[in-house]
């Protein structure tokens, strides 16, 4: 036998006998290990033995104890069942819970207290609704718990007589509390709203009731994870199409033009209309009147007694009028009269 070959035998033997003996540590430190945790103080935590869903009433059977080391018991957490029931009434589910979660004071109404968005407000907190459609709803995918950005779009009148539109964010990172009157957080299948219900602040909630009589209020669904703030700027029309203020005025001044011009057609058509309507009343005065008159019967006449008249011969000779050398003629342009004063033709 080669001597390598008996070189390579000793070495994997004794690499064998190493990972055996180092295998056997890692174990003995695994035990150990174990021993130790077993000697780590617990306590009981309450948590939800089935899903809870917002309004769900709390009852012993959808809850159970488990362990939990001492050190990390969440804040708000129930060491018993019989705490967690405790007090005169009820206790209901503020939002889901999921199974084997931690049961928090903060996510359960008192006792006797309903589900409702007041229970769900944080200190100092309003609620207040938005009106929205299948488009400024975000097409209905936005549900309780999602947090979104409110929009401002408005116009108003400048200087120049023309008006500006722009969007403007009055909120950013609102969280919605009820879509329509839902609040249960678990919902997940998509569904077009008429109203999105937000946790504000008060300062926010009186600039939330002003611009919705201001303009119009839309949504902007935000990350998840995405509540910090951000720097905004006013959107104009002129980001739109990238055109200058300019060429903006320009097209406002023609748009004026053509509304200034179809005015002035209205009002040449309304004044025409008039003088039709005054000729038709004028006629029908003279109309009313010559009836008046043939309705009058004439006074019988005496005649007196003849009286002897000197007898006086006349001759009288019909002098043909010279013509006029010019005439008026009368033109109806549509409803529009006019006239000329045009040389007579012999």
């Amino acid at each position: 036998m080669r001597a390598n070959t008996i070189i390579m035998i000793v070495l994997a033997g004794v690499f064998g006998v190493l990972a055996v003996v180092l295998a056997n540590i890692w174990l003995a430190n695994q035990r150990s290990a174990m021993a130790k945790a077993g000697d780590v103080p617990h306590d009981t935590v309450v948590v939800a033995a089935v899903p809870l869903k917002f309004g769900d009433t709390l009852s012993t059977d959808k809850l159970r104890e488990v362990a939990w080391p001492s050190g990390a018991v969440p804040t708000g957490a129930f060491t018993t069942i019989k705490d967690l029931l405790a007090g005169e009434g009820t206790k209901q589910a503020l939002q889901a819970i999921g199974t084997n979660e931690p049961v928090l004071a903060t996510k359960i109404t008192g006792p006797g207290q309903r589900a409702t968005l007041s229970a769900v407000l944080g200190e100092g907190m309003k609620a207040v609704s938005i009106r929205v459609n299948d488009v400024l709803g975000v097409a209905g995918f936005v549900f309780p718990g999602d947090r979104v950005d409110v929009l401002l779009t408005r116009s108003v009148h400048s200087d120049e007589g023309s008006d500006k539109s722009f969007v403007d964010v009055l909120l950013q990172s609102v969280k919605v509390l009820a879509v329509d009157q839902v609040a249960d957080e678990s919902k997940e299948n998509p569904q077009v709203v008429k109203a999105v219900t937000v946790e504000v602040s008060t300062k926010d909630a009186q600039k939330l009731t002003l611009a919705a009589g201001a303009g119009q209020l839309s949504l902007a669904l935000r990350q998840a994870a995405g509540s910090k703030g951000e720097t905004t700027e006013r959107i104009t029309l002129a980001d739109l199409t990238g055109d200058t203020p300019e060429d903006v005025a320009k097209r406002q001044a023609d748009l004026d033009r053509q509304k200034a011009a179809e005015a002035a057609a209205v009002e040449e058509r309304k004044r025409a209309n008039e003088k039709i309507d005054g000729l038709a009343q004028a006629v029908e005065r003279v109309g009313n009147k010559l009836d008046d008159l043939s309705k009058v019967k004439p006074t019988p006449a005496v005649a007196p007694a003849p009286q002897p008249q000197e007898v006086v011969k006349e001759v009288v000779k019909y002098v043909q009028p010279a013509p006029a050398a010019r005439a008026t003629i009368g033109v109806f342009r549509g409803v529009k009269l006019e006239t000329y004063d045009v040389p007579r033709q012999h």
